[in-house]
């Protein structure tokens, strides 16, 4: 099954927007549910950073679209089954990989 591709630089943003509220509201369940533990799963940390950081550098001008993973997929692919918003990443990384779905038939 393929995945569906942004179609617009402002939906693409969007997307990544999205996912910064996201993991910052997996953050917030997590300290409410976990109070008792000592530290979050192993994945949040570096996937919010990860997340965060192509958004600022899409703020900034700086961001540019690649042909390999978002350095946060391995993570996100590994702990698929407690990131809810999973499918989201996933859509972001194939925008990231692929660009953006212009002018292209949908499968």
């Amino acid at each position: 099954m393929s995945l569906r591709r942004a179609k617009s630089v402002d939906e693409y943003v969007e997307w990544v927007r999205q996912a910064v509220f996201e993991v910052g509201d997996l953050r917030e369940c997590l300290e409410y549910e976990l109070e008792d533990l000592n530290r979050f799963p192993a994945f949040l940390d570096p996937l919010e950073e990860g997340v965060k950081s192509i958004y600022r550098s899409m703020q900034e001008g700086t961001y540019v679209f690649g042909r390999d993973d978002l350095p946060f997929m391995d993570l996100a692919e590994r702990y698929s089954e407690e990131i809810p918003f999973h499918t989201l990443l996933r859509q972001i990384n194939e925008t990231h990989r692929r660009g953006l779905e212009i002018g292209e038939d949908s499968d």
